[in-house]
């Protein structure tokens, strides 16, 4: 069963601001799913998650330094990054946790308790 079932790429313009859509993976484990973004130039106070009507959107906003003289050659776009998807009713939401390290963002993606197996005791 795939965690994310459908990718919003709808919205890519907000109040005038332009997104870039970041590389994403998912991988299952017994009690959960993990999802990577990649979010190069992001630190934790450029990035907002939130989730709304079953879709969690992952924002990254990126500062560039202050560069001394005339810039002669960028590779690195300017632009944010933003990702949306929708969350698989198997997705407690309300235990989803995230980190970021060296733009990298790691969620995971609890499944709920009453998709786990469990173990029926017979007496």
């Amino acid at each position: 069963m795939n965690t994310l079932t459908r990718e919003n790429r709808d919205g890519d313009r907000v109040q005038g601001e332009q997104f870039i859509a970041p590389p994403a993976s998912v991988t299952e484990a017994g009690d959960g799913y993990t999802l990577e973004v990649e979010m190069p130039g992001v630190n934790k106070n450029g990035l907002d998650i939130s989730i709304e009507n079953n879709e969690l959107t992952i924002t990254g906003r990126r500062s560039f330094p202050v560069v001394e003289g005339m810039l002669i050659h960028r590779e690195s776009r300017p632009e944010n990054f933003r990702r949306t998807f929708e969350l698989d009713p198997s997705i407690d939401a309300d235990k989803i946790n995230a980190k970021i390290d060296q733009g990298l963002v790691r969620l995971t993606l609890p499944k709920a308790e009453h998709v786990k197996p469990r173990k029926i005791t017979v007496s």
